[in-house]
């Protein structure tokens, strides 16, 4: 696992300082010909190493020539026989040229992701990239849904500084960091059949989970929270408010999650960091307002969603949380894509007759 973590550490990066016309070629030194790759909306799925090179990474590098990669958060590890790599950071670069059709202001911008890798005999036979779209729309100077009720902007590191872990680690705090992390998990689920307030929130097992300066690294849309009284105030409560989970028994609540293929592809720890996600990882139904400042619409959604954990000092201190909210809000019944449209529009007539 270490030799394979170091090798796409550098061969990520080496991949975004390519050329557009190299990206196929690279691509196929470090995945496979057939290989599933899942990105945000509206890009989504794909197949093979042309599309990939084509549909997501060539567009991006047109957009932002002198795109650089930058991780705060890289790991790996194995789940169900499956090898794994996981990252949280930031591409960084100019925003020169128009990129699913937001137009470029020519200043510095960056696009937040979370992002896991299998590995298969050496090359990646499944991506899944969550990049905060958004967020990126939202650097770009436009807007399309109510203020995030949590902070916006981009990400801290780790608080300890030693996020790219390019080291071996101790199998005993690896297992111990997911542990804490399905043991928080479990507390939620639990939690789920009851009717969410503050109060409840605030002091069900959760607070046992939780480092007193804990930070909660939120989407755009949602925000960035700090302290269990912000993460509930800010998120879990309104979230909550908004969105229920399945309940009943556990037989019924498996029944239902398994109709929308919900649940984790990854479970991994690597020394005091751990990772979750699905593709989805959620199912719920939207029975609640305010969310986004939409009203409530009581469809049926799922969220592709990775969580990124550090445990440090005994608890969990920091949650990175990559969520599609361009798919969720798809599935609510706005697209946020066509909804920009006229402003797009109206950026580009301003930028062209200044």
């Amino acid at each position: 696992m270490l030799s394979t973590k170091r090798r796409f550490y550098n061969e990520l990066s080496i991949l975004t300082d390519s050329a557009v016309g190299e990206f196929q070629h690279k691509l196929s030194e470090i995945a496979d010909q057939g290989a599933l790759w899942r990105v945000a909306h509206p890009i989504n799925e794909m197949v093979g190493t042309a599309e990939a090179a084509a549909k997501i990474y060539a567009p991006l590098k047109t957009a932002l020539p002198d795109l650089e990669r930058r991780d705060l958060v890289f790991v790996g590890g194995q789940y169900e026989d499956r090898q794994y790599i996981a990252a949280v950071g930031h591409y960084c670069g100019t925003f020169k040229n128009d990129w699913l059709t937001i137009p470029a202001h020519g200043q510095s911008i960056h696009l937040r992701y979370g992002e896991v890798y299998e590995i298969k005999d050496g090359k990646i036979v499944q991506a899944n990239l969550l990049w905060d779209i958004l967020d990126f729309i939202r650097q770009a100077g436009f807007w399309p849904i109510a203020p995030s009720y949590g902070m916006e902007g981009m990400w801290f590191g780790p608080r300890t500084s030693d996020g790219i872990v390019l080291h071996e680690t101790d199998p005993d705090i690896s297992a111990a960091s997911i542990s804490q992390t399905l043991a928080m998990h479990k507390a939620l689920f639990d939690f789920d059949q009851q009717a969410p307030s503050r109060d409840a929130l605030l002091t069900m097992p959760q607070i046992h989970y939780w480092h007193p300066k804990m930070m909660w690294y939120g989407p755009s849309g949602i925000g960035t929270n700090r302290g269990l009284a912000g993460f509930v105030d800010y998120h879990q409560l309104p979230f909550r408010l908004a969105f229920q989970r399945p309940r009943g028994t556990p037989e019924e609540i498996a029944a239902e999650r398994k109709k929308y293929n919900a649940g984790h592809y990854i479970r991994i720890g690597d020394g005091e960091y751990s990772v979750t996600g699905g593709w989805p990882s959620v199912c719920a139904t939207h029975y609640g307002g305010g969310f986004a400042g939409m009203p409530p619409t009581g469809r049926k959604v799922t969220m592709r969603v990775m969580d990124f954990y550090h445990h440090h000092e005994g608890l969990i201190r920091e949650n990175w949380v990559p969520l599609d909210m361009l798919d969720l809000l798809n599935q609510m019944g706005l697209n946020v894509m066509d909804r920009l449209q006229d402003q797009f529009e109206r950026g580009r007539y301003r930028k062209e007759n200044m």
